[in-house]
């Protein structure tokens, strides 16, 4: 969970990241404030989060506010005017949103700080990746594994699903595949399907949700006292719990 704070001189453009942010598992807002000077009142009290910052506003712009932010507090910049957009990647900013912000993109923004808090999380800078065999006669390609959403199991082949990139076919079986990712944070819990912990969104009943992947995966009969148990042993409170 990744909490975060807006700060907008404009009531209308709060409200709208406000309907964005409720959509997305894994934002949890803090606080809203169209003033700067108390938005950084907000930010000091805020530790490893998100700040959706403002560019132009009175008496202290959102470039200026920048300089004055503590260095664990990540930025996207909002604005209806993109000529700040250098301004503001001077200040290593995560992402810059232009007004009026769709969601899709707004979603783009923030899948991108979640994919680096989590792979951070994971795994370490020199076990990261991954060699498949395509469907090209002796070409290897490689995969960020940070990167894999879900793999699909396809007879003896697999369809690779990757964020923001095209699906890979790798001709390796998903069993396989599953005994080399089990300790790399990846989860068999189909005959079909191997997903990553990483972008675990949700269990509803049988199946579950992942983030950037539009339906749910169903959880197999033959793998779900087992994936219910590796959940139960997550799960806050469990012990006092009879039942998932």
């Amino acid at each position: 969970m990744i909490n975060c704070i807006i700060i907008d001189d404009e009531q209308h453009a709060i409200d709208l990241l406000c309907e964005h942010v409720k959509q997305v598992q894994h934002l949890n807002l803090m606080a809203t404030t169209t003033d700067p000077v108390k938005g950084l009142e907000l930010i000091a009290n805020l530790q490893n989060g998100l700040v959706f910052l403002d560019v132009q506003m009175p008496n202290l712009t959102g470039i200026e506010l920048l300089k004055l932010i503590k260095a664990d507090v990540r930025i996207i910049l909002t604005t209806a005017y993109s000529e700040y957009a250098l301004d503001g990647f001077e200040y290593a900013v995560v992402d810059y949103l232009l007004k009026p912000i769709g969601f899709p993109r707004f979603l783009k923004a923030v899948n991108r700080l979640w994919i680096k808090k989590n792979s951070d999380q994971f795994l370490s800078e020199t076990d990261h990746y991954l060699f498949v065999k395509t469907e090209q006669k002796g070409k290897l390609l490689k995969i960020d594994q940070r990167l894999i959403v879900l793999i699909e199991g396809l007879s003896n082949y697999a369809l690779i699903h990757l964020v923001d990139q095209p699906k890979i076919t790798a001709y390796l079986k998903l069993k396989d595949l599953s005994e080399q990712l089990y300790d790399k944070g990846f989860y068999r819990i189909h005959k079909s399907y191997l997903i990553s912990l990483r972008f675990l969104t949700a269990i509803e009943g049988n199946a579950v949700r992942l983030l950037n992947f539009p339906s749910s995966i169903p959880i197999g009969e033959a793998y779900k006292q087992a994936f219910f148990d590796f959940v139960k042993s997550k799960q806050l409170g469990s012990r006092r719990e009879e039942h998932l």
